[in-house]
């Protein structure tokens, strides 16, 4: 599999599980209807898990805009890559707010709360406060890509392996993803990565949704910026430490 096709599917599988979680949870007449904050957090962290498990042989596992970012930045990941890993993450992460939008089609019908559909493709604040917003996701990824960082340098065991490798790594990768989520993502939904919103707000611009309203463009560019600075920060502070 080429860097790039994991990058694709390994962020598509992040999407379907992570967007899917959040529908089976807030969406009328599913199994999960009001599972709550808990489920959807645990559902992203394994989301995060199982498209790290996925892609890490292939590419590293970014599949994530941010983290290719600060890598690259870090001199940890070749600039030349970047733009191809960001175009595959996007493409990864449309199709896989497609893919929900097909499971829950039913349930998506049920539902008439245009809030409630869009928040099953992006991310929006509890409490709308454009400054606020912004740190929120900076300093939520900032946790993400710092920690991360760490990951790729600590090893384990006597042939000293890298935990930000194979599916070890993908574990406390998880847990940080999940941490986030419980600790830092009451206040926006913790987007935390720019094509995780991006990508599926985009589907749902197209996508012909019973009583769907409309996209929050105006918001959007919280959730794509925010997450970028808070790399840049992490990878800054990262060298100057090291």
């Amino acid at each position: 599999m080429s860097p790039f096709t994991a990058e694709l599917i390994g962020t598509a599988i992040l999407i379907i599980l992570g967007n899917g979680v959040v529908a089976n949870c807030i969406l009328k007449g599913t199994k999960g209807f009001n599972g709550g904050w808990m489920v959807i957090t645990t559902g992203w962290a394994l989301a995060v898990f199982t498209g790290v498990v996925i892609a890490t042989p292939f590419s590293g596992a970014h599949l994530n805009p941010a983290v290719t970012i600060g890598l690259a930045i870090a001199g940890k990941f070749a600039w030349s890559g970047v733009a191809a890993y960001v175009v595959a993450q996007l493409l990864g992460s449309i199709i896989g707010a497609l893919v929900v939008y097909g499971v829950y089609y039913q349930h998506f019908n049920h539902t008439t709360e245009p809030d409630t559909q869009l928040a099953c493709f992006c991310t929006a604040p509890a409490i709308r406060h454009r400054t606020f917003n912004l740190l929120s996701e900076i300093v939520g990824t900032f946790v993400l890509v710092f920690v991360v960082f760490y990951f790729s340098s600590a090893e384990l065991g006597p042939e000293k392996t890298p935990i930000g490798l194979g599916s070890l790594g993908a574990l406390p990768v998880a847990f940080l993803v999940w941490s986030i989520g419980l600790s830092l993502g009451g206040t926006t939904g913790y987007a935390i990565n720019p094509v995780r919103d991006l990508g599926p707000r985009l589907a749902h611009s197209v996508l012909p949704i019973r009583g769907k309203g409309s996209s929050n463009w105006a918001y959007a560019w919280v959730p794509v910026i925010g997450p970028v600075i808070g790399a840049v920060l992490a990878a800054l502070l990262f060298l100057m430490l090291n």
